[in-house]
């Protein structure tokens, strides 16, 4: 009973998947339900029925497969909504794909004029739907129909955005009308070909952003959008097309380029670590981006304030700046010149005039002798100035551009020319003398830099063997005693100052009159106190020898352990062992701490105390008076055994020696 169970679970597994999937491709035997959607075959892209946002109505789109959010790249009937699930998406015999409602009507359909013996419809890795007759290949004499063709808001790698001159096709955006409408909005974005062909994004009929006219290798109205290692823009330009492209080269990467119901353009890329849309160009970029700005014969510089400038010969119309501008000298048509101006955005070439194959010397006589020309431009500067394009009307829609590297040539009164160019001359000769200044200032400012340096190396190398000759000195200090069998390790200045984080203040421990007490670390975890002696201690360094060749010899365990020294760059160095509990005085004097010694641990210390001062005074083989017990030199290790520290008022004694007499000093 159990085993059919699962067979029976199985089955019904096989025909839920079998209702949501189906393959790449759909033939005339073949519908897409609403439940139903095609898959690419790298599982890229997905075509079905879907519900943008909340609303109900039911549209035949593509979209991402395997990104979260679902993205929608094209919509077939945008503009006629299915109002329940019932939407049937066919193939008919002749090769037109067909979306039926419940009354079996047409409500949208590829319209193919061509026909097909053996027609199937595929999605491809591209996200382009394409309906071909044949045996499956890609061929395009089999092409019957593609929705590269028809591209709604978005733009795809690969997918041509223009005209064929040839069949009259328009391959251009259009935004949704909202994001729960994928109607036709307001903004469209599309190859404009009165004059020079150039990409224009309107608001209903009226321009709001201009591409800028192609230049063999970018836009001159759009300077991010240019070559880079990651994409490959081209614009074609022939005699049966006219489109723009762009390719990846990582063909992994999820990229579009999207028309917003606001009217901005954006082109976007799919992060998938962080599951977001990436933004890398955004159009218009500011509102020197917006058409027309600052009027005609006027450029608009974001950076200026008021933003609207007259071009050099012009003067503004009106007092705001935003009314155009007007020529400063009147025109006389063969007695006038052409004034070259670098790093504009194109004028807008609407019925303007061009020649690929003309030279630029002949695109000025031509435009010399027209007396309706008002300026010219190489139409290709990839290899070189190279083509003609006129103007015939007030030049209009142009902003500075520190990136174009384009030269237009604009028609003016030869006199205005030549005072423009007398005066560029005079700044540009201004320019080349400040420019000689200023490096002659910065030659003899490193050349004094150079002498400086040169003194401070000589004074820091005396410097440095003088401080050599002492260390030398220093540690014959220490040699001349190796009779005495030291072993005590000489530590790198280096090691402790990483041990105490160069001397860090949270590291310091107290201070006294000899100097400060560092808490260290060593490489192997071991916990040092560290003794440094200030430079203005009143104790040298025959006290600080003595202290190392005397204490050294101590060893008892009521004595603090001194582990090693340092004599480096001018520091002395005493290393001990670490005592975590610090000083006695810490319990004794605190009121919270003194509940912690009751009186056997008090006796204890004392006990300790007494065995330390005992050997000092009659069991080491120096006899040693401190001179300086108290509370604050008896330390406490993590058990709260006593040790005696500090022995800089220490004085060791001979046999026959007393207090009054002895001139040994021990300590620091």
């Amino acid at each position: 009973m159990e085993s059919v169970s699962l067979l029976l679970f199985c089955l019904a597994l096989l025909n839920i998947i079998a209702a949501v999937t189906v393959t790449e491709s759909i033939n005339p035997s073949q519908s897409i339900s609403d439940d139903q959607i095609i898959v690419s075959p790298g599982k890229t892209y997905a075509l079905g029925f879907f519900s943008p946002g909340n609303s109900k109505n039911r549209y035949v789109g593509i979209w991402y497969n395997e990104i979260p959010t679902q993205t929608v790249v094209w919509v077939a009937n945008r503009d006629n909504p299915l109002t329940d699930s019932s939407g049937v998406l066919k193939l008919n015999e002749s090769g037109v794909l067909v979306l039926l409602n419940h009354n079996k009507s047409v409500i949208w359909s590829s319209n193919t004029t061509s026909s097909a013996r053996h027609p199937v419809a595929k999605l491809l890795d591209s996200g382009n739907l394409i309906v071909q007759d044949g045996n499956g290949n890609d061929e395009a004499k089999d092409l019957l129909w593609q929705s590269f063709d028809y591209p709604v808001d978005t733009i795809l790698p690969g997918q041509k955005f223009g005209r064929n001159l040839v069949t009259g096709l328009n391959r251009y955006m259009s935004s949704w009308n909202s994001s729960e409408d994928p109607s036709h909005g307001v903004y469209s974005y599309q190859l404009d070909i009165t004059g020079y062909p150039q990409f224009v994004l309107r608001q209903g009929n009226s321009k709001r952003y201009r591409f800028g006219s192609w230049n063999g290798i970018q836009f001159s109205g759009a300077p991010l959008l240019k070559q880079s290692p990651l994409t490959r823009f081209s614009f074609i330009s022939d005699e049966e097309e006219l489109y723009f492209r762009f390719e990846l080269t990582n063909k992994s990467l999820l990229h579009r380029m999207v028309l917003t119901p606001d009217g901005h353009i954006l082109g976007t890329y799919w992060d998938n670590e962080r599951k977001i849309w990436n933004l890398h160009a955004r159009i218009p970029v500011d509102d020197c981006d917006y058409y027309g700005k600052c009027g005609a014969y006027a450029s608009c510089n974001i950076d200026n304030i008021p933003p609207c400038n007259c071009l050099d010969g012009f003067v503004p119309k009106t007092a705001d700046l935003y009314g155009s501008c007007a020529r400063r000298s009147s025109l006389s048509c063969h007695g006038d010149g052409f004034l070259r101006v670098s790093g504009l955005k194109l004028p807008d070439t609407e019925r303007s005039w061009f020649n690929r194959n003309m030279s630029l010397e002949d695109c000025k006589i031509l435009c010399m002798n027209n007396c309706s020309c008002m300026a010219y431009a190489a139409l290709d500067v990839s290899k070189g100035p190279s083509g003609c394009l006129l103007w015939f009307n007030d030049l209009v829609d142009i902003r500075n551009l520190t990136d174009v590297d384009e030269d237009i040539y604009i028609r003016m009164a030869r006199t205005e020319v030549e005072a423009i160019e007398g005066k560029q001359l005079h700044k540009s000769n201004f320019r080349k003398q400040e420019t000689v200044f200023i490096s002659f200032a910065l030659f003899i400012g490193i050349l004094i830099l150079c002498f400086t340096f040169i003194i401070y190396r000589r004074l820091k190398t005396r410097q440095k063997g003088k401080m050599e000759g002492n260390l030398e000195r220093d540690v014959n200090v220490i040699n001349e005693h190796e009779k005495d069998d030291l072993e005590l390790p000489m530590f790198e200045l280096s090691t402790i100052t990483s041990a105490t984080k160069n001397f860090s203040p949270d590291n310091k421990l107290g201070e006294g009159g000899f100097g400060s007490v560092y808490k260290g670390i060593l490489p192997d975890g071991g916990e040092i106190a560290v003794k440094r002696l200030s430079v203005n201690s009143k104790q040298g360094l025959p006290e600080f020898k003595n202290e190392v060749m005397h204490i050294a010899k101590l060893q008892h365990r009521n004595l603090v352990r001194l582990l090693g020294y340092c004599i480096q760059a001018g520091e002395r160095l005493l290393v001990y062992e670490f005592m975590a509990n610090k000083s006695l005085d810490s319990f004794i004097f605190d009121e919270n701490k003194s509940m912690l010694l009751d009186w056997p641990r008090r006796l204890l210390i004392i006990n300790g105390v007494a065995r330390g001062l005992l050997y000092l005074h009659h069991d080491s083989r120096h006899r040693i008076v401190h001179r300086d017990l108290k509370a604050g030199n008896v330390l406490l290790d993590s058990e709260m055994n006593p040790k005696i520290s500090d022995f800089g008022l220490a004085r060791s004694f001979g046999g026959n020696e007393i207090e009054a007499t002895t001139k040994h000093v021990v300590g620091t």
